[in-house]
């Protein structure tokens, strides 16, 4: 059995086997964008595959995307849609494999769209060729229901949040028996990114009476079930986390993030770490230096009262330390002579993206110096 929640046009489809809800979509062609091999080692594209060619449907497979795709992988992906064809994008995986699609499904459709011009142009509404499913197989980025797709753009060192509407997709898939493979610590890093989702939106200025609940409901939720998850691989709290974290991107996509996330991108982009990594050390510190701000500080403490704590930014550090997470990007293995050498772009690449939005203002000496701050860990 599952469950279906239309939300603007945009369907939402959970529960255990709700992948099978693939086999009622009508389509001629599948284009299936996924990552390395878990997904077809535990028999999910396999599974896909087969649902799809039951009913007619051609399938072609286009794997292998890694971790912080860039636009050379999702070039290779429109390449491979347009010979193709498609009626049908599936994405299935991580939040990588989803962020690469959409980006995929942008371009197929718009053709006179490409990263040349993505940046400076109005970028539209709506598809007009195909529907798009995607189903995480992680419980973290919510990419499944978010306008937004971070690619990484190599010659800038960079990674960059593409957003337009016409990326979201039709169908999000939350399909709880996708996540029971997941190892530990991705089970812990993509929980924190979930969890930090829900906290940057929380204390936006953006945020409104509509998105407050999902947010603050994200939060209790993530508190209560990651632990679970991560120590015991519990079935229902994995379930649990797969709804959480899509609330956290509902939210999230509607009102936007903040500090965490710009200098997240930036040591992504520049040094290849994990983007839930990054954002789990990043968190406590920034939670730091935003409450000096009275609203923020209001904020926090409300959320500390939500998940039964009485100081919100030491509860994070202790579900950190349960976590495993390191405590600094030293730790997490940035090399300091990688650190030392691209310092300066590093401070100005923080500085952009999400940064911009932080409900308090960093100068660059303060962007600088938390940054001295994350990489040797030092409170």
């Amino acid at each position: 059995m599952f469950n279906k929640i239309v939300l603007g046009g945009q369907a939402i489809v959970t529960g255990r086997g709700s992948i099978g809800y693939m086999a009622t979509l009508p389509a001629k062609k599948a284009f299936i964008v996924t990552g390395g091999r878990s997904m077809f080692a535990n028999g999910i594209i396999p599974k896909i595959e087969a649902m799809l060619r039951e009913k007619g449907c051609d399938t072609l497979v286009h794997g292998g995307i890694g971790a912080n795709p860039d636009t050379a992988a999702v070039e290779a992906g429109v390449a491979q849609m347009r010979a193709f064809g498609p009626d049908l994008l599936v994405a299935v995986g991580g939040g990588s494999p989803l962020d690469a699609a959409k980006a995929m499904a942008l371009f197929y459709e718009y053709p006179e769209l490409d990263f040349a011009n993505v940046l400076t142009r109005e970028l539209p509404e709506r598809r007009q060729k195909l529907t798009f499913v995607a189903a995480p197989s992680t419980s973290g980025t919510g990419s499944e229901v978010t306008k937004a797709a971070v690619i990484t753009f190599r010659e800038q060192n960079l990674k960059i949040g593409l957003k337009a509407t016409a990326m979201i997709p039709d169908v999000a898939i939350l399909d709880p028996d996708l996540t029971l493979t997941m190892p530990p610590n991705i089970v812990a890093e993509t929980g924190m990114d979930a969890l930090i989702h829900a906290v940057e939106c929380y204390i936006n200025r953006r945020m409104d009476a509509f998105m407050e609940p999902l947010a603050r409901g994200a939060v209790e939720g993530i508190f209560a079930n990651l632990p679970a998850s991560y120590l015991d691989r519990s079935a229902e709290s994995r379930e649990n986390m797969h709804i959480y974290q899509c609330m956290a991107g509902l939210a999230f996509s509607h009102v936007g993030l903040g500090m965490a996330h710009g200098i997240a991108h930036a040591v992504g982009g520049q040094f290849g770490l994990g983007h839930g990594l990054i954002n789990a050390i990043v968190l406590p510190q920034v939670l730091r230096f935003n409450r000096r701000d009275g609203e923020v500080n209001l904020r926090l403490k409300r959320l500390a009262r939500s998940v039964g704590e009485s100081d919100f930014v030491e509860a994070v550090e202790r579900l950190k330390a349960l976590l495993n997470i390191p405590a600094s990007f030293r730790e997490a293995g940035l090399a300091a002579q990688d650190f030392e050498a691209g310092f300066d772009e590093l401070v100005d690449n923080a500085m952009k993206g999400s940064t911009r939005v932080n409900p308090v203002a960093v100068s660059k000496a303060e962007m600088a110096l938390l940054l001295r701050t994350l990489y040797d860990g030092r409170a």
